[in-house]
């Protein structure tokens, strides 16, 4: 994503009939959850008659019968099925677009920021409660991040990336313009390896858990490629070690193959869109057991939509090259067993949408149980998360989503979730 997608405030807002998010005051300390089915991430199986039992943000036991301390809270949910809460690995949270000129030249900093937390907000309603956000300016996303943890804000829990780092003129830069016009701001363009080491330390400087890389040209940017390699194998290896220096992971945004195949062999954790993946791309990285992330969804979106908030037809017609190309990749990649996890480019669309790519991913090969799985427990495996979220299962926070219905049967009814808690607060209840 570039610049011009952390922008402010645009399309209509998600009507999600939500309760109050609780304190820490009036959150009770013990609450059991009685649901009809759970659906077991970790073992692909769907369990009846199954009850949760929560103490402050933390599952303490789950299991059939469970009785019900005194002074607990008790949550009916027999009529629903219960899943983890969901997982968006790939979003850009502090913003999405309204228009194209508009973004870049009449939104600032403070604009962005003034508005991140509406789309948090959203985010988490529809059941998302930890997501990974892949490039936001000004470190946007971090300080959204420092204020959903205290409390003084809702949201999901976020890993944040800070400032994307590109090449001059690559898919992160702003291109397509007169070479007079400057832009005061930080700016996450590095060239050489030299540079490019800086800004890793600096994004972890800055609050960063994860650094991403553009390897590759893109979509949504002016450079006339959609996929060109951007960055060369020794800027990336250097990326990949410095961040390892500092315990973070590098995601890397590649859309062509020559880019993938490159960062898979830098040591990336993830390959972000994985657009033209070809058999020896597929293969490299099953056998690393690196992740792809791809956003399959928002094609559609895109070709739609976008000439209406006045992108140039230019970009238009790229995606057009690509959208095609990258389910045919995600549908490949599903049938060599290649690690997958859930991530939507959120803010590409709406906030709030982010489930709308399920159907997607079931449509271009994937059983609804897997899709579940690449928003849960693979999801949390690749965030490093494992331990705190993407499972029901003791010691993990009490994340929980619920529908009515059965979504490994109808993936789409995780569109319409009518139950979402955080850490053990309530924060839709139909």
């Amino acid at each position: 994503m570039r610049r011009v997608f952390i922008a402010a405030l645009a399309l209509p807002a998600l009507a999600f009939a939500a309760a109050p998010l609780l304190t820490a005051q009036d959150k009770p300390a013990v609450v059991l959850v009685r649901a009809g089915s759970l659906v077991d991430v970790a073992s692909g199986t769907v369990r009846t008659g199954q009850d949760i039992l929560i103490e402050g943000t933390l599952i303490k036991e789950v299991g059939p019968s469970l009785s019900a301390p005194a002074g607990a809270k008790v949550i009916d949910l027999r009529a629903k099925t219960v899943l983890p809460g969901l997982i968006d690995c790939h979003t850009h949270i502090t913003g999405q677009p309204e228009n194209y000129l508009g973004d870049i030249f009449r939104k600032s900093p403070i604009d962005v920021a003034v508005t991140a937390h509406v789309y948090a907000r959203r985010t988490l309603e529809a059941g998302f409660t930890s997501v990974r956000d892949m490039g936001a300016m000004e470190y946007v996303d971090v300080a959204l991040r420092n204020a959903i943890n205290r409390g003084a804000v809702p949201g999901p829990r976020i890993q944040a990336s800070g400032l994307a780092i590109s090449a001059t003129g690559g898919h992160g830069d702003i291109v397509g313009f007169s070479p007079r016009l400057k832009f005061e701001q930080f700016s996450g363009v590095a060239d050489g390896p030299d540079a490019v080491r800086a800004l890793v330390r600096r994004n972890v400087k800055y609050g960063a858990d994860v650094i991403k890389l553009i390897a590759t040209a893109g979509v949504l940017s002016e450079e006339e490629s959609v996929g060109a390699p951007q960055y060369s194998l020794d800027e990336m290896k250097t990326a990949v070690e410095e961040a390892a220096r500092w315990g973070r992971k590098v995601a890397a945004h590649a859309h062509g193959t020559e880019g993938i195949k490159q960062a898979a062999a830098a040591g990336v954790a993830s390959i972000e869109h994985a657009s033209m993946l070809d058999d020896e791309a597929i293969q490299t990285i099953k056998s690393k057991g690196l992740y792809i992330v791809p956003d399959i969804y928002n094609d559609d979106f895109i070709v739609s939509e976008f000439v209406k908030l006045g992108y140039p037809q230019s970009t238009i017609d790229k995606e057009k090259q690509v959208g095609l190309r990258q389910r045919e990749s995600f549908s490949a990649a599903v049938r060599a067993g290649v690690k997958i996890a859930f991530g939507t480019d959120a803010a590409v669309y709406p906030h709030g949408w982010n489930a709308r790519q399920f159907a997607y991913m079931v449509k271009w090969g994937m059983t609804p149980m897997q899709a579940i799985q690449a928003a849960t427990v693979r999801a949390a495996d690749l965030l490093g998360w494992s331990e705190k979220v993407g499972v029901i299962a003791p010691g993990h926070f009490a994340d929980l989503v619920a529908v009515d219905g059965d979504p490994t049967k109808d993936v789409t009814l995780l569109e319409r979730v009518s139950f979402v808690m955080k850490d053990g607060a309530v924060v839709v209840n139909r």
